[in-house]
């Protein structure tokens, strides 16, 4: 299995993409501003788009990609995996006809280029042998991280935006190994305040509930804010001497 980090910033900036991960060549984690970089080939290859919340740098180029891709899809639509909390708001405030046209009812309602398939935490979602489980995270709205195995058997997982939260820790604690962490970071720790009211990690935080992980996977730290990052990067290095802390860049790929 091959993940790919279209994109991983806390904002935007030459050279910085917001969220969004490749699976393969046909499930997306998120569908932020990296979704760009595609060829239309690449997007043509998508079939799946699992959600982790409905914040715009999360969500913002669904509309672009299944506009883009339109033609391709009509025969093979794509599925967008997703909370009931968040499909709500993403009919209200995006496929509402006003912002963007409604392409579950395109090109009409029986043969639609969008799914959506609603999920909650706990689900296993099984595709070509991969395993995806959406898992409860603490945020300002409802939000799902999610631990993805490989057909190997391997597994990465990735936190999607929280703060401190046990649920995440306690699902990834029940399984034997964890190979790869992407974790968030925002701000850095003299953003008390901030941090708190937008529900996102600074480095203290994040520390204690790392604390909460028994496995020690390789640990990459994503969506820090555009010029905070050598600070995060130094607070955490500082806090987490045991685990070894990346950041991670736009364009990285592994293999599990």
């Amino acid at each position: 299995m091959k993940i790919r980090v279209l994109g991983c910033s806390g904002g935007i900036g030459a050279g910085l993409r917001t969220t969004s991960i490749l699976i393969d060549n046909d499930i997306l984690i998120d569908c932020g501003s990296g979704v760009g970089d595609l060829t239309m080939d690449e997007m043509a290859s998508i079939r799946h788009i699992f959600i982790t919340h409905a914040h715009l740098d999360h969500i913002a180029f669904i509309p672009f990609l299944v506009d883009s891709a339109f033609n391709t899809l009509v025969t093979n639509p794509i599925t967008i995996h997703i909370q009931q909390e968040t499909l709500s708001m993403l009919r209200d405030y995006i496929f509402n006809w006003k912002i963007w046209p409604d392409f579950s009812r395109l090109p009409d309602e029986i043969n639609p280029v969008i799914n959506y398939n609603v999920i909650t935490p706990g689900q296993q979602i099984k595709l070509n042998n991969r395993i995806i489980e959406p898992v409860s995270v603490t945020h300002t709205q409802p939000a799902l991280g999610y631990r993805i195995q490989s057909p190997d058997g391997g597994s990465f997982a990735f936190s999607g935006d929280t703060k401190n939260t046990d649920e995440f820790w306690r699902v990834l604690n029940s399984y034997p190994e964890l190979n790869i962490l992407f974790v968030e970071c925002s701000y850095p720790d003299q953003e008390v305040n901030l941090g708190e009211i937008a529900g996102h990690h600074r480095p203290s935080t994040l520390a204690e509930d790392l604390a909460k992980l028994k496995h020690q996977p390789d640990l990459y730290i994503v969506h820090m804010k555009p010029g905070d990052e050598q600070s995060i990067m130094n607070q955490l290095n500082e806090l987490l001497q045991n685990r070894a802390p990346k950041m991670l860049q736009h364009g990285q790929v592994f293999d599990i």
